[in-house]
């Protein structure tokens, strides 16, 4: 939208600038901020009479705004919000409940709009100081209408933050002027302490505060506490509230710049819909409580899988394992295993995933009734996530990888037992911190007795004069990635060993690699700075490779279509 009043359909009348908040939001304050213009008229809530006469609400000042104020809202419309002026601009604060189905479509089709939002949590405390609060007084749904509304005008307004005005006034009115389209005013930061000769009739009950100030004054350290009496109220407004709060400007003022969404690996993985409990969920809003027990001690046990051609991949042996893990840590009032099946069915066909796809599946031992260790506090039942995400291997299985040798020890049986396949990853992720510092793909893990046992994210194999040797599943996980593959070098005709292998047995190896769900079977290169072999992905890694891919290609559990 252009500056002018033509191409704002003004007529000949100032250019308007609706403000649309809900209550106790520095909606005053903002009011008399852009009244300091020497380019602004304002209106305060010019649609209150309409408002009070429609719905009948009562108010302490009712009937003296009803006799002083014009109550036909399209008459104001017309004739005051849209009427002559001698100022460039004319800014009308609005409050979102204000916004009646009476009213006239110019309302919306007019002008330029924004929305100020504040947190409930922030407004509650003193709310009730004059009305009783409801979600109808609120007017945070109003406000989400307004949003949607002008959105499918071709409109969508800015949206700023009442807490970004109170930490950065400067850089959040720079910003809104920005995208209003007209020049931001110094004096729009400072305003004289006092009532003004615009405010509206209820100004005495509303602006006590509001009168005492001369800017915008920084928020509370510490929040005021919470009146409890309103906690479903709270839950009912602040999705709401949430959902535009998404569509603030991102950058708020030098002193705490907002960090830019980081690119994904996958684009496409920005709008999925995931599975947490018994619902699908947008990505945003799939989160667990902080009382589930993933939370509080990484009590969970998980799966990977991948998809291909409409099948999932060993399906039934993830689920066997998954429900082997559940078993030895107790779990209760675990998920049915058809149950289970259905819920990855249906996030597959929600998301559209029939190939090259891979699902997170994790089943934690469920929320708990207050934070704490034991598990008798977890009386809910377990919690189920599917995690689909479009995700090709996640190694370069065409060139190979780099590993170096770890100095953090995989677990023991004496501690924690790798054939459980817990959430509990501490040990894995230092090792893959040391990866990452030897800019390195992966660390390989040693036992205690520093013999190989695995990566800290695959089990590995390696070749040596055509014998295939893989480390005991003592330590390591006894991966099923890996025992398809140990099943297909036999069905290749090599001799497999499993055994213990040492470090320098690796540095020697003729090929290595690894394998594992997320990145099937890639080829490894170099292990702390040594090549394997030649370099190059070796004769016995491309064939097992191969048959791999003929066998994903054929087996697999196929996903249910919808007729």
């Amino acid at each position: 939208m252009g500056s002018s009043s033509a191409a704002e359909g003004e007529g000949q009348g100032p250019v308007v600038i609706h403000a649309w908040s809900a209550p106790r939001s520095l909606s005053t304050s903002l009011m008399y901020s852009f009244a300091q213009r020497d380019d602004m008229e304002v209106l305060d809530e010019p649609l209150y009479a309409n408002f009070l006469r429609v719905t009948g609400v009562d108010r302490p000042y009712r009937e003296e705004l009803l006799s002083k104020m014009d109550p036909d809202g399209n008459k104001v419309v017309k004739e005051v919000i849209f009427g002559p002026g001698e100022k460039t601009y004319r800014y009308c604060k609005h409050i979102s409940k204000q916004c009646l189905p009476n009213l006239s479509s110019d309302l919306m089709k007019k002008g330029k709009h924004f929305i100020l939002i504040r947190n409930p949590l922030n407004i509650l405390p003193s709310f009730d100081k004059v009305v009783p609060p409801s979600f109808m007084e609120l007017g945070v749904g109003e406000l989400v209408s307004i949003y949607s509304e002008l959105c499918g005008l071709g409109k969508p307004p800015p949206v700023i933050d009442a807490d970004d005005l109170q930490h950065e006034p400067e850089a959040v009115l720079r910003g809104l002027c920005e995208d209003l389209g007209i020049p931001f005013q110094p004096q729009m930061l400072k305003w004289e302490a006092g009532p003004k000769e615009f405010d509206g009739i209820w100004a005495p009950w509303w602006y006590g505060s509001v009168h005492k100030s001369i800017g915008f004054s920084k928020s509370r350290q510490y929040p005021l506490t919470f009146p409890f009496a309103f906690y479903d109220l709270l839950e009912q407004s602040l999705p709401f509230y949430n959902m535009l709060k998404r569509q603030v400007r991102k950058t708020i003022g030098s002193q705490q710049p907002a960090l830019p969404d980081p690119p994904l690996p996958v684009p496409a993985n920005k709008k999925i819909l995931v599975w947490v409990g018994d619902e699908l969920l947008p990505r945003d809003s799939a989160k667990v409580s902080v009382f589930d027990s993933v939370v509080q001690g990484g009590d969970a046990v998980w799966e990977g899988l991948r998809i291909y051609d409409g099948k999932v991949f060993k399906l039934d042996e993830h689920l066997d394992r998954l429900f082997d893990s559940a078993k030895a840590m107790a779990f209760t009032n675990v998920p049915t295993r058809d149950w289970i099946k259905d819920a990855i069915f249906k996030t597959l066909i929600a998301n559209g995933m029939f190939d090259n796809a891979h699902i997170r599946l994790t089943l934690t031992r469920g929320k708990k009734v207050t934070s704490g260790m034991s598990p008798a506090f977890n009386l809910y039942g377990c919690a189920l996530i599917v995690l689909a995400e479009w995700k090709p291997p996640v190694y370069d299985n065409s060139h190979g990888i780099k590993l170096v040798t770890a100095t953090t020890r995989r677990n023991s049986p004496n501690s924690i037992d790798s054939k459980i396949h817990h959430n509990n990853l501490i040990n894995n992720i230092l090792a893959k911190i040391e990866g990452n510092l030897s800019q390195a793909e992966d660390a390989i893990m040693l036992d205690k007795d520093g013999f190989v046992s695995e990566t800290n994210a695959t089990n590995i194999f390696m070749v040596k004069k055509g014998t295939v040797l893989t480390p005991h599943a003592d330590y390591c996980l006894p991966g099923i990635t890996r025992a398809t593959v140990m099943d297909l070098v036999v069905k290749e005709n090599f001799v497999l060993h499993e055994r213990r292998i040492s470090l320098s047995e690796f540095h020697a190896a003729d090929e290595v690699w690894t394998t594992g769900t997320m990145g099937e079977i890639t080829p490894v290169v170099m292990i702390d700075g040594r090549e394997i072999g030649d370099g190059k992905i070796g004769p016995v890694t491309r064939q097992i490779q191969k048959a791999y891919k003929v066998l994903t290609a054929g087996q697999g559990v196929p996903i249910p279509r919808s007729a």
